[in-house]
């Protein structure tokens, strides 16, 4: 048992960066808090992990563009009526989002979509924003967000080494259940405000 753990942490180490952009994929913000974090404690270099962050990053907002694209438009328009979406509600919104798509998805990117990230980058391509535009506003504004929330997990690295080995777990515990409080918070408060 002891010599698969060890076999299972030597191939964790040697293909750390791979496993950042797989899980940068699916779970982009916390991961990049989680490698900033990590990156103070001495596990990563930053060229690599930051490459790793963004790369992850932005396959993902090209997955849910092509889903938006290629897959969703369709099914809105055959089953919209059932969640209230007619094609005059779709043709208002997608004159409105082509005409602001700049303004949207960059403010989208740096802000996680206050909550509605996923669904705009979905609509951008449902409306075929054009990709060469798609592209060039999510790299800008992953290379911002990213560096951002590495940031935060760096500076939280930094307290966590000035923290007593007895409350290292539950300085942990704290800083993971009050982000994800902190998200359900703003979610909360945005759909109230109906923003």
């Amino acid at each position: 048992m002891e010599l698969f753990l060890h076999n299972i942490l030597i191939w964790i180490g040697s293909s750390k960066y791979i496993l950042l952009f797989i899980g940068t994929i699916f779970e982009g913000p916390v991961i990049m808090m989680a490698s900033g974090f990590l990156y103070k404690l001495g596990s990563f270099n930053l060229i690599p992990m930051y490459l790793a962050l963004m790369s992850g990053d932005f396959i993902a907002d090209i997955l849910w563009y092509c889903l938006g694209r290629f897959g969703t438009r369709s099914i809105i328009y055959k089953y919209g009526h059932v969640v209230r979406i007619t094609p005059t509600t779709i043709e208002k919104v997608e004159k409105k989002f082509i005409k602001y798509h700049q303004k949207i998805l960059i403010i989208s990117k740096l802000t996680m979509g206050l909550g509605f990230a996923v669904a705009i980058l979905v609509v951008a391509g449902i409306f075929k924003v054009p990709f060469k535009n798609y592209v060039i506003l999510n790299l800008i504004g992953g290379f911002i967000w990213t560096a951002f929330l590495v940031t935060i997990g760096y500076f939280l690295g930094n307290i966590f080494i000035l923290i007593p080995e007895s409350m290292k777990i539950i300085f942990i515990l704290f800083i993971f259940i009050a982000f994800i409080l902190g998200l359900r918070y703003a979610n909360k408060y945005l759909k109230e405000k109906n923003i």
